[in-house]
């Protein structure tokens, strides 16, 4: 019979290798296998082997669980993830099919899709954080570089993104427009990533703080989308 498990702590060839040994020692284990990328352990056994005695086998560096019980935890996690995000992939879908409304009416370019999409997203997470605007300035310099020098830009914030969602809609002064836009949102996913990479559990303020919006790589995918627009945007001038 098989026994699946889930282990925790291996960090290179050598560990699992070394867990591999200790688990193929244990009397009753004919065949162990154990994927490092995974984590996961099918013991080839012919009775279940308790955990806490496997604990004890392969020593406090490891922690060993149940593999259904590590998927259903994993699942339960991406479900709940999913459903924190839901307000954002909502206001996205908003967002997109206003752009195409506008473009629809327009016939707008390529580039004046951009624009649109850009303005209607600016105005739209502004919008969010002035219903608490007194709670967001302090959110927002938790990860943000500039925030957190200045409080003083954490608070114009919300102002200065519904400026330059009315400046991308109307077209105006659109190659200064786009050089702030690229600097800020440069600043703010530096911060983000930093956050990501170090699994800071704090809220993401790109929609203020009355929504309770984990941070997660789902904000990053935001920010790099408008960094990826403004440099397309800011090349057709150039060129």
């Amino acid at each position: 019979m098989e026994q699946q498990l889930h282990i925790q702590g291996m960090t290179c060839q050598n560990c699992r290798e070394g867990v591999m040994g200790k688990l193929n020692s244990i009397e009753g284990v004919f065949e162990a296998e154990v994927s490092l990328e995974t984590g996961k352990v099918i013991l080839k056994v012919d009775n279940q082997i308790p955990l806490n005695y496997l604990s004890e086998i392969l020593g406090k560096k490891y922690q060993i669980s149940n593999f259904e019980k590590m998927s259903s935890e994993a699942d339960q996690q991406v479900e709940s993830k999913l459903k924190a995000l839901f307000p954002l992939f909502l206001i996205f879908g908003y967002l997109i099919s206003g752009t195409l409304f506008l473009s629809y009416l327009t016939g707008a370019s390529a580039d004046q899709m951009m624009l649109y999409f850009m303005g209607l997203f600016f105005i739209t997470f502004s919008f969010f954080k002035f219903l608490d605007y007194r709670g967001f300035p302090a959110s927002f310099a938790r990860y943000d570089p500039l925030a957190r020098r200045s409080l003083f830009y954490a608070k114009c914030y919300p102002f200065l993104e519904t400026a330059l969602g009315i400046a991308f809609l109307l077209s105006w002064q659109l190659p200064l427009v786009l050089v702030v836009t690229l600097i800020i949102l440069s600043s703010t996913t530096y911060g983000v990533l930093n956050s990501l990479l170090n699994k800071s559990a704090i809220q993401c303020a790109c929609l203020g703080t009355a929504l309770k919006l984990p941070m997660t790589e789902a904000t990053l995918i935001e920010n790099g989308i408008m960094i990826i627009m403004s440099c397309i945007l800011i090349l057709g001038y150039v060129l």
